[in-house]
């Protein structure tokens, strides 16, 4: 069990750091599924076609890595301790920011590189610049190019392609959010059998998601935000949000349903998942 959660923001809207207020307080209520580890991702808007190294430090307890495009930040513990305020400045400007709480099974034997939110590149023929993407539930892969699904995912752009991948995927227990790192103007969501994923839209038409719709009422309470809409995603949802006519606003650009696969988990599939 994790707890996702994450922002699309509407360009020009008037109080962006209400907006970074709702994402933090997201992730502080994320710890409620997941104390492990954390970590997000914050966009700065530059479309990426090719990739290179990032810049920055990791070890064992802490990644703050720079790459072309994005800010990845995660660490070992719960969101506030992985949190830092001087990263609001980057949170403000992010027109977009995924982030996920970990809870890990076998937590000493998991590589941080394992742990969302994971960057995963494209093959050479599809997108070289590949996908950044965060997950609750289902299999995760040690490596460093991260979980075995989001590398299938991350050479895919059509709806009905992703849909035939996510329910043919032994991925019954996952939600998922991820974004192509050529358009970070945009977030695909996912949502399969046995994981919840709530989606909701702010006065300035803000897109939010997160694990459970109940943290929106949270964020309400402790924030300036409030939302003019929420709804949990029925199980087998796929979503493509992002901006567009006629006001530039996020909002559902395609999805498909498909029928998620709850069987077939190995043994080792829930060594760094919830």
């Amino acid at each position: 069990m994790c707890g996702l959660f994450g922002v699309l923001r509407a360009p020009g809207a008037g109080d962006p750091g209400a907006v970074s207020d709702a994402f933090v307080i997201l992730g502080a209520l994320a710890e409620r599924r997941g104390r492990d580890a954390a970590g997000v991702a914050l966009f700065t808007g530059r479309a990426v076609t090719s990739d290179r190294p990032p810049a920055g430090t990791r070890d064992d307890r802490r990644w703050d890595l720079s790459y072309d495009g994005c800010r990845l930040v995660k660490g070992r513990g719960p969101f506030s301790r992985m949190w830092r305020p001087d990263l609001l400045a980057l949170l403000d400007a992010a027109p977009v920011a995924l982030g996920v709480a970990v809870r890990a099974a076998r937590r000493h034997r998991a590589d941080l590189a394992a742990l969302g939110p994971v960057i995963v590149p494209g093959a050479p023929s599809g997108s070289a610049s590949g996908i950044v993407g965060a997950r609750d539930g289902g299999a995760a892969s040690a490596a460093a190019d991260g979980d075995p699904l989001f590398r299938r995912l991350a050479d895919l752009r059509d709806d009905a392609a992703i849909a035939a991948e996510l329910g043919g995927a032994p991925s019954g227990r996952a939600a998922l959010a991820w974004v192509d790192r050529a358009r970070p103007d945009r977030v695909r969501l996912a949502r399969g059998a046995l994981s919840p994923l709530a989606v909701a839209v702010d006065a300035e038409q803000n897109l939010y998601w997160a694990s459970d719709p109940r943290w929106f009422r949270q964020v309400e309470r402790h924030t300036r935000v409030r939302f003019a809409t929420a709804v949990m995603l029925r199980e087998g949802t796929y979503l493509r949000a992002g901006l567009g006519p006629p006001n530039g606003r996020p909002h559902v650009l395609g999805g498909a349903g498909f029928t998620p696969a709850v069987l077939g988990f190995g043994a080792g599939e829930f060594a760094a998942a919830g």
